[in-house]
């Protein structure tokens, strides 16, 4: 730790780290005393500015925001290389991150850890959580104090966030329906798959999937699995139970992920999926994705939505003209062909 307080001020990890200088001086010199929680809260923080250091030591505006999601570590890790990776193009304004990632979908954990942020203090908050009154109050809260909150992927509509960054989700719920129609015009049923039926940008995916599906094929029936987390761990289960019940499945909607698990269940029950549209370009779809397991991923570019959302906190901040406003993000239809270039290596195992 001695080592590594050399290559940053007390000062900035400080503010990083959410602590007072005098918590960090304890923690660096190895004083007695001091939690082993506040111990890798510092750590945490050395880690990030590691991951940052060009932005450190630069003049101008500096601007300290906070990635607060719940998502599988697959897309939050994709998000966290996103933001990381526009950090420098910000300039001359110095942009500084701060994570708070977790797998679980839990409303009073993203609340509390937004209270946290307001005690600390934080230039602006990218959120991803559910839509659920005590996330809607803690944003609330947040605005009041003066920190703008930006939704990412899925909304909090009916609080006082500044804007929402992410896709027109119920456009790629509809897309995602036409493509299996047109792909697999069978009258066989269709497996939808959700993380967590209190994420609004799922919620919305599937109405406008189950809207298009009654104008191109309304009696196909459609048989829904959600509240896993879009972990693999609990993802398996839950479909192998639909797949058992409803032996006529032969196409995925995957909205919440998950998909290496749920193309397992389909194995082990000797079945293959003629068709399976999912969502996002983490590792796991562009993997599923080259090796043709998966049909299409419904992709948006998530470095144009960290830097959108990011320019969305300097103009509530102050420092750049013109309202906030909401502008969803394109949406792209990748197949195994059609790969968009200069995606980070790294997301691929």
């Amino acid at each position: 730790m001695v080592r590594e307080r050399r290559l940053h001020r007390v000062t900035d990890i400080a503010a990083q780290a959410g602590l007072s200088r005098a918590t960090v001086d304890r923690v660096l010199h190895g004083r007695t005393g001091v939690r082993a929680a506040t111990v890798a809260q510092v750590e945490q923080a050395i880690a990030e500015l590691d991951s940052q250091r060009t932005q450190v030591h630069l003049s101008g505006r500096t601007f300290l925001v906070d990635l607060v999601m719940q998502a599988p570590d697959r897309f939050g890790s994709a998000v966290r290389r996103g933001l990381e990776s526009e950090l420098p193009a910000l300039r001359p304004a110095v942009f500084r991150a701060r994570f708070q990632l977790s797998e679980e979908s839990d409303p009073a954990g993203a609340a509390s850890l937004l209270a946290a942020i307001g005690r600390r203090g934080s230039d602006g908050v990218i959120l991803k959580a559910p839509d659920h009154p005590l996330v809607a109050e803690a944003v609330d809260e947040l605005v009041g104090a003066g920190i703008p909150v930006v939704t990412f992927v899925t909304d909090v509509p009916f609080s006082r966030r500044l804007a929402y960054v992410g896709a027109d989700n119920r456009a790629a719920g509809a897309t995602a329906a036409y493509l299996i129609t047109r792909w697999s015009p069978q009258a066989d049923g269709v497996l939808v798959t959700l993380s967590s039926s209190s994420f609004r940008g799922e919620e919305e995916r599937e109405i406008g999937f189950r809207a298009t599906m009654r104008e191109l094929a309304p009696t196909r029936p459609i048989v829904e699995v959600t509240d896993t987390d879009g972990l693999d761990s609990t993802m398996f289960d839950a479909v192998t139970d639909a797949l058992v019940a409803e032996t006529g499945v032969s196409a995925v909607y995957s909205i919440g992920g998950g998909n290496t698990a749920t193309l397992a269940a389909f194995e082990a029950l000797g079945r293959t999926p003629d068709v399976f549209v999912a969502h996002d370009l983490d590792g796991d779809n562009r993997a599923l994705l080259r090796t043709h397991r998966i049909s299409a991923v419904l992709h948006h570019d998530l470095r144009a939505d960290m830097r959108r959302a990011c320019r969305l906190v300097m103009q509530a901040q102050g420092a750049l003209p013109g309202s906030p406003v909401s502008v969803p993000s394109p949406v792209q239809v990748v197949t195994p062909y059609n790969e968009p270039s200069g995606l980070d290596p790294d997301a691929v195992p």
